[in-house]
């Protein structure tokens, strides 16, 4: 994958008090991608070597993320401010109206977008990545997310940046190889999961270089702390903002079955906001959609935004 660095061209965009460092590569319909946690724009690799030849592909790091800029402070990471960073990169990069797609955090920042900024997009993508209205509500009302989702306490614990950080970032790299025994104590032991679905074995798994990516982008200084903000913003301000989640965007949701943070039920009741919806469930994939599936990913982005 080392022939992708020397085709994107990095640049550092400064909007809404902060540089975010995008990749730009490919030409065509603009595609912004959002990654999410513990993931940065390499997360994309698979999917930006399908899609170059086809459109012109905008891939920062979320703020907080590797090389963009960390302000201190969970105030600094609400929902309401990450929609206004991609609506200040959009029009900084003069796109007009694009295409935006969301995996994990990149999801609901996403579906925030297109709630708050309709007139911005021609068409929206979201992989495993929730509705914020609906994984609000089934944290509170459905047991087995919430017990997916009991990482998060966690997650947002003073000194959890250090947890992830050390034995040379243990937990950091089960969640990206999905090694079950080491995410067992992280996801509640499981036992509710297992239930639902059989896990399976990914087919396709990271390469020594892409985990050298990933300690390379995660040892930059604060970059952890930022992205557990990410989580510790969302629970206190509860995603509330003035959107009442409605999308009147036409819609593509693709979700890996087999994910354990993101049970199937995200999918549902997804048609009393979305007006224009199309999902795709892919079978026996994890949460890493991106890396277990991209050709069922490239193909569906493909036929969804067409030329």
């Amino acid at each position: 994958m080392s022939k992708l660095f020397d085709e994107i061209e990095d640049v550092y965009i400064e909007i809404n008090g902060v540089k975010l460092h995008t990749v730009l590569i490919g030409s065509g319909k603009p595609l912004l991608l959002l990654h999410g946690f513990p993931d940065f724009w390499y997360g994309w690799k698979d999917i930006i070597m399908g899609l170059k030849d086809k459109y012109k592909l905008v891939v920062p790091d979320m703020r907080g993320y590797n090389l963009s800029d960390k302000p201190e402070g969970i105030e600094n990471y609400t929902l309401d401010i990450l929609i206004d960073d991609i609506k200040g990169l959009s029009e900084a990069l003069n796109l007009g109206k694009f295409c935006l797609a969301g995996h994990d955090w990149g999801g609901p920042v996403a579906w925030g977008v297109a709630g708050k900024y309709p007139e911005l997009l021609e068409k929206l993508i979201i992989i495993n990545g929730p509705h914020p209205i609906i994984m609000r509500n089934l944290i509170a009302k459905d047991k087995d997310q919430r017990r997916a989702s009991s990482y998060i306490f966690e997650f947002i614990k003073p000194d959890s940046a250090n947890l992830l950080m050390e034995n040379d970032f243990k937990v950091l790299k089960a969640i990206m190889d999905m090694n079950i025994e080491t995410l067992k104590d992280l996801f509640g032991g499981l036992k509710t999961l297992e239930n639902i679905f059989e896990l399976q074995k990914r087919e396709h798994e990271l390469s020594e270089f892409d985990m050298e990516k990933y300690v390379e982008a995660w040892s930059q200084p604060g970059a952890i702390q930022a992205g557990l903000h990410y989580y510790r913003a969302s629970v206190k301000d509860a995603f509330t903002t003035s959107w009442d989640g409605s999308i009147s965007v036409p819609t593509l949701v693709m979700h890996g079955m087999n994910d354990i943070a993101l049970t199937p039920k995200i999918v549902d009741g997804l048609e009393d906001y979305v007006k224009d919806l199309k999902i795709v469930k892919i079978e026996n994939v994890t949460h890493w959609v991106m890396i277990d599936a991209p050709e069922k990913v490239n193909s569906s982005i493909k036929e969804f935004i067409g030329d």
